[in-house]
């Protein structure tokens, strides 16, 4: 029951464009959800992923599916959603997240920066390769090694390939 839930709540508040490869990438890790009136308003998710930085690995707490029910908007969801996850990601040395152009203003308000140097992605063999259409799109926080370099447009962002959307 709770599961057919979220996915409602996600298809609806991503409008339709919340994909099965987007649905596996939420269901790893830690969820917070948040509910007004017994009614499912908002979701966020932390799931285990590895970064590398200029060739530096560091273990990244990811963001995934945050959503917050059109009714609920502009109510202070979202942010709340986002409090907790600052507390899951205690245990990773960043966090890190794929911003909607809705969701990033959230963000920047809540400390995360946009990544603008390179992002590229890892696959199973080792081999890099470069993801230019996902540039402004990603946000980190935290290590200092990774926020340090946000600003920088030589810096290079790397992660683990997986199916559908690498970030």
């Amino acid at each position: 029951m709770l599961r057919r839930r979220l996915r409602t709540l996600l298809d609806d508040a991503f409008e339709g464009d919340f994909s099965g490869d987007d649905w596996d990438h939420a269901l790893g890790g830690v969820h917070v959800l948040a509910e007004l009136d017994d009614v499912l308003v908002g979701h966020a998710a932390v799931v285990p992923r590895r970064l590398w930085v200029d060739g530096v690995e560091l273990s990244c707490g990811y963001v995934e599916a945050v959503a917050v029910a059109a009714s609920a908007r502009r109510r202070g969801v979202g942010a709340a959603l986002m409090r907790e996850i600052d507390g899951l990601l205690v245990p990773y040395d960043c966090g890190a997240l794929a911003a909607t152009d809705v969701g990033a203003p959230l963000y920047a308000g809540m400390g995360w920066t946009r990544w603008s140097g390179e992002l590229s992605v890892r696959d199973a063999d080792g081999a890099v390769r470069s993801t230019p259409d996902d540039r402004g799109a990603v946000m980190v926080n935290g290590d200092g090694r990774l926020v340090g370099r946000a600003d920088d447009d030589a810096a290079v962002l790397v992660v683990d390939d997986r199916p559908g959307d690498p970030w």
